[in-house]
């Protein structure tokens, strides 16, 4: 059967809320820099425990109705989407940014809406890949500009530890764009299941994936932290479980039920555009050339992604 077109209210209320996600998301990249002293794992287990226990407490009085829908297959499933768009995606993107540096990740990472958006064209009545073309050459150029620091200036570090960065964040962006259309096409076929529920399930799993990693921090060495360095990275851990995973993720998951995958991918975009605005905020400085033509183009490529969803298919206009 074919799905009809997403009308301009669902396209509207689903640009909100993935604009409300990538707002609640920006700010994840905050937390290595309150909690410098803790490193990605530890950061990764706080945050993503956090995360468990305060699904695990919300979706409580509604585990009596939700425990006929969700079967072996959902649950294999959502163990595989926390790992790729949660512990895995944190670890492999963490480690690139202390490996091969914040620009060099933004930009590998940058290119997730091209990726996804290319794979979402192959969906039945998706827009095809001609008309998103304008719009992933602006992604793309936005992306271009954000890593444009670190491909001008000298490369720091062994010509290993550059490759091994760069491997990192390729591996993030594969983990995380196999999270982003795996759980857009689970989302569209589970009918007795919300999109808020769903995300209480995948912080679950989530929480139960950062308890295998605890043995490991211990292994490794945690170091030597006064009480308030361990108070600290705990209200962090919360903080960012409570509005990036909880808030960020519902409206991510409304967001993926209310628009086709092809836009889905562009609203990546904007956890990276705030991600930049708390940084400059966090740095006290106004964005460089560079930035400031990345924010043009990401929004440029936004708004002519939105324009080609919004026109009607040559063939639905010849039908009518």
């Amino acid at each position: 059967m074919t799905q009809p077109h997403a009308s301009s209210r669902s396209i509207g209320l689903g640009i909100l809320c993935g604009m409300g996600a990538g707002a609640l998301w920006g700010l994840v990249f905050l937390a290595p820099e309150l909690a410098r002293d803790f490193s990605p794992l530890q950061l990764t287990i706080g945050r993503y425990l956090a995360y468990g226990l305060i699904s695990a407490g919300l979706i409580a009085p509604r585990w009596r109705g939700l425990r006929g829908a969700i079967g072996r297959r959902e649950w294999i499933a959502l163990g595989w989407l926390a790992l790729a768009g949660n512990t895995a995606y944190f670890i492999l993107l963490a480690s690139a940014v202390q490996i091969g540096g914040i620009a060099m990740t933004s930009l590998v990472i940058g290119f997730l809406p091209v990726a996804v958006t290319i794979i979402g064209s192959r969906d039945r009545d998706a827009v095809p890949l001609a008309r998103l073309a304008p719009s992933l050459l602006l992604c793309v150029g936005g992306a271009v500009c954000i890593g444009w620091q670190a491909i001008a200036m000298p490369v720091s570090g062994s010509v290993g530890a550059q490759l091994t960065g760069l491997a990192c964040a390729v591996g993030a962006l594969a983990s995380w764009t196999a999270f982003a259309v795996g759980n857009a096409r689970w989302l569209g076929r589970l009918d007795q299941v919300s999109a808020d529920e769903w995300n209480l399930l995948t912080g679950i799993v989530t929480g139960a994936q950062s308890l295998v990693l605890v043995p490991v921090a211990l292994a490794i060495g945690t170091g030597t932290h006064a009480a308030s360095a361990w108070a600290l990275l705990g209200g962090v851990s919360v903080g960012v479980a409570l509005f990036a995973s909880i808030l960020g993720n519902a409206l991510w998951n409304r967001m993926s039920r209310l628009l086709p995958l092809t836009l889905v991918g562009q609203m990546i975009l904007f956890e990276t555009l705030f991600a930049l605005i708390y940084g400059f905020a966090w740095e006290g400085r106004l964005p460089r050339l560079a930035e400031a033509g990345a924010f043009a183009l990401v929004v440029a490529g936004v708004v002519s992604c939105i324009a080609a969803h919004r026109r009607p298919a040559p063939e639905l206009r010849a039908a009518a």
